[in-house]
């Protein structure tokens, strides 16, 4: 069981798409084997926007920083969600 970083439920992590933070880059991890600490989210924009309003990217990587003085890149992370269509 898995928490989604956006709507925060609970699930099973092949539910979700697990992200890994890359210096302030957020990368998908399709494999789920990149090194380093994970979080999750639906593959869903509505979770990524709620994960995006409640700036959960520096709580879930445990960065307290905020990702530096360039804050996170999450363009990695958008583009699972432009190719998706929507609703």
């Amino acid at each position: 069981m898995r928490t989604c970083v956006g709507c925060r439920s609970r699930t099973v992590q092949s539910d979700l798409v697990r992200l890994v933070a890359e210096g302030t880059a957020i990368t998908p991890d399709t494999r789920g084997r990149r090194p380093g600490r994970g979080a999750y989210l639906h593959h869903d924009r509505r979770c990524f926007e709620l994960a995006e309003r409640r700036r959960a990217w520096s709580r879930a990587f445990r960065n307290r920083s905020g990702g530096g003085p360039t804050r996170w890149d999450v363009s990695r992370v958008a583009s699972l969600f432009d190719d998706a269509p929507r609703g």
